[in-house]
């Protein structure tokens, strides 16, 4: 809508710039002028001015300026028709139709806002009713709790075929305007039109300004056609425009938190429960473009996050394909994948806030997505393959409209593929493929181009022939497996896991607010999962409350000793080499055992993860022992050298304590 300038100008005479300031921004008077603490700074000095004879407001600690318009825009994060419809609003000044159709259309768009806000209610009410059990029900066991089904209006359809129908009627909403909104199935073949939605938990759908324009159902019985059902389009609702969570999640995005696009309504809600108060979701159909520039508005790299089957790496490479010709500089997508089995909401309830954290951390690059398809079902053993495989991201990347972005695109293919072929000094390619005259043979795994957690995976080991650089709990042959150096090897605690525990030991105080990240870390050894039991059981005696972080200790191994883990504790001693990690030994300052606890615990969990996806790349090639199978081992053991190379970091942590910083 095209707004005339005496519009706009009456609003600025209706509204002072403090009175729209004001509602997000305690000013007080200063001479002229009012002040304030900056909306887009933390500040302690106000350093916020508005000026009413000005119509302006100046803000010195970001240097953003502007007049009431542009204050909505920037801190509500919407765009300028949308800050001019909230003013009108707030000023009670009625929008301007630009011609008598447009008034109509917009009247009768006004008319169905209402029924869909009538349904809205009278489906809220019922979940909250007598009749609404089941329902609640089934949201209690998807740990949905009634805060949050009032967050998002979540409601109930009851069975009755004529139970909406009926409640709108009596309110005097015609049959017409119910059919037109979607709420009704109707037609000439249809004489007495029925309830669309009936038995089924809803979900409520807005428009950018939070206005109900579509409901989603989800069915309680099991042998329904349709789990989920969808409003159909209507004037309100066009499925490939909107997304679900759209206006809160513009707002989570404009206040710095990530966009990621999940896949269903349920997801959204656990994403949102568990902190990620950015999430969406499409409406019941794969990612359009209309939605794709949408989630642009709101952030320049959206994470789509996919169920970890392959039908969800399907889906991120529908996205990938759809996002690929509409690059344009600082817009571009990222992609995370969930473990295999799970989709958000399970994540969300077995492991928390952290557990959706390690997901989105690990999202890739949108380069990345479309390298590892391109590699991951070919054989690139001859000229001719390569120069397929070249020929084939020539073309993906010319498909980018963006000038500047095809180039920079094409440059990252290209230096993907001289890394995966190029010979290395001993004859092997970078991707691992043998020189000519050469047979496969034992390699140790270095660099290598990602294909990572979107590479192919197999059903079974390689044999030990492999010569995969094993693990730390693995051997490379079933001989020295066997042998007493090897079972000697396996039976050590590993050092990490050792100042893991010592630092529980020595600091119980720890436990206090990490209780659950100690009882969900994975401990190889028998003997440090034995002690760490100890050590909750310990904990939970309340013995360990004392002011005195000393005397919380001694208490610790006292426990520990009663309970006959002293010599459990004896091996963890033994385990550490080391004197240089300051922050796990007694005595240290509390900020360098926060600082060395974070370090340990990140380390370890990437380690197990890293591991893990080994362990599905020699799964994977020795089912498969593909081009792609080998770059995604490379990948992934390349990561994991990476990553032993910041072991050393913990090491530099107690400065606080007294000790001299190293310098990493």
């Amino acid at each position: 809508m095209r707004f005339t300038p005496q519009f706009l100008e009456e609003l600025r005479a209706r509204l002072p710039v403090s009175e729209v300031v004001g509602r997000r921004v305690k000013l007080k008077k200063a001479g002229k002028e009012f002040k304030g603490l900056s909306p887009f700074q933390q500040e302690k000095t106000p350093s916020f001015f508005v000026n009413d004879q000005k119509q302006g407001w100046f803000d010195f600690s970001s240097g953003m300026n502007g007049n009431i318009f542009d204050f909505v825009m920037k801190t509500e994060g919407v765009s300028f028709p949308e800050a001019v419809e909230r003013l009108a609003a707030m000023a009670g000044l009625p929008l301007p139709a630009a011609t008598p159709d447009a008034a109509r259309h917009e009247q009768r768009r006004k008319t169905l806002h209402d029924v869909m806000e009538l349904a809205a209610k009278f489906f809220a009410d019922t979940l909250a009713s007598r009749n609404g059990a089941k329902a609640r029900g089934y949201l209690g066991d998807r740990g949905i709790s009634p805060a949050t089904q009032l967050q998002f209006r979540l409601g109930y359809a009851p069975a009755d075929r004529f139970a909406l129908k009926e409640h709108l009627g009596a309110q005097a909403i015609s049959t017409g305007d119910m059919v037109e909104a979607g709420l009704l199935i109707g037609g000439d073949d249809i004489p007495v039109p029925y309830d669309r939605f009936r038995d089924r938990v809803m979900f409520p759908i807005t428009d950018g300004r939070g206005r109900v324009i579509a409901f989603g159902g989800r069915a309680l019985e099991k042998d329904v056609p349709a789990k989920y059902l969808n409003s159909p389009e209507t004037p309100l609702f066009h499925k490939g425009d909107n997304l679900y969570n759209l206006p809160a999640a513009r707002q989570a995005a404009h206040n710095g938190a990530p966009l990621i696009v999940v896949e269903g309504y349920v997801d959204v809600i656990a994403m949102v429960t568990a902190g990620f108060a950015g999430a969406v979701a499409p409406l019941g159909t794969a990612l359009t473009e209309n939605q794709l520039a949408l989630l642009w508005k709101m952030a320049d790299e959206p994470i789509l996050c996919f169920d970890g089957d392959r039908a969800g790496q399907k889906a991120a490479y529908r996205a990938a394909d759809l996002a690929l010709p509409l690059l344009a500089p600082g817009k571009s997508l990222r992609f995370a994948l969930l473990p295999e089995g799970q989709d958000p909401d399970d994540l969300a309830r077995s492991g928390g806030r952290m557990a959706i954290e390690e997901v989105i951390a690990a999202a890739r690059p949108l380069a990345d997505m479309i390298w590892s398809r391109e590699i991951e079902s070919g054989t690139f053993a001859t000229p001719e393959r390569r120069a397929a495989l070249e020929a084939r991201i020539n073309e993906l990347s010319n498909g980018i409209r963006d000038e500047v972005v095809r180039r920079y695109y094409r440059q990252d293919l290209v230096e993907r593929l001289q890394r995966t072929f190029a010979p290395d000094a001993r004859g092997y390619g970078r991707g691992g493929f043998p020189g000519r005259g050469e047979s496969p043979r034992a390699f140790t795994p270095r660099g290598g181009s990602a294909a990572g957690r979107f590479a192919p995976r197999g059903g079974r080991p390689p044999g030990a022939a492999s010569g995969i650089a094993p693990g730390p709990y693995q051997a490379a042959s079933p001989q020295l497996a066997n042998s007493p150096i090897m079972r000697g090897q396996r039976s050590a605690m590993s050092r990490r896991e050792a100042l893991i525990l010592q630092s529980l030991i020595n600091h119980p105080w720890l436990l206090h607010d990490h209780l659950e990240e100690v009882a969900a870390l994975e401990l190889a050894h028998p003997e440090a999962n034995k002690l760490r039991a100890g050590i909750i059981a310990a904990f939970a005696n309340d013995h360990h409350h004392s002011p005195d972080v000393d005397e919380q200790a001694e208490k610790m191994r006292a426990d520990l000793e009663a309970r006959g883990l002293g010599e459990v504790l004896q091996r963890v001693e033994r385990a550490i080499t080391t004197a240089a990690v300051w922050g796990a030994r007694p005595g240290a300052a509390r900020e360098d055992v926060l600082a060395t606890w974070q370090q340990l615990v990140v380390l370890h969990q990437k380690t197990h993860a890293l591991l893990r996806e080994r362990k599905d790349a020699e799964l994977a090639l020795g089912e498969e022992p593909s081009e792609a199978n080998l770059a995604w081992l490379k990948d992934v053991s390349a990561r994991l050298e990476s990553l032993d190379g910041t072991e050393a970091l913990i090491e530099g942590f107690g400065e606080l304590s007294g000790r001299f910083r190293k310098s990493v």
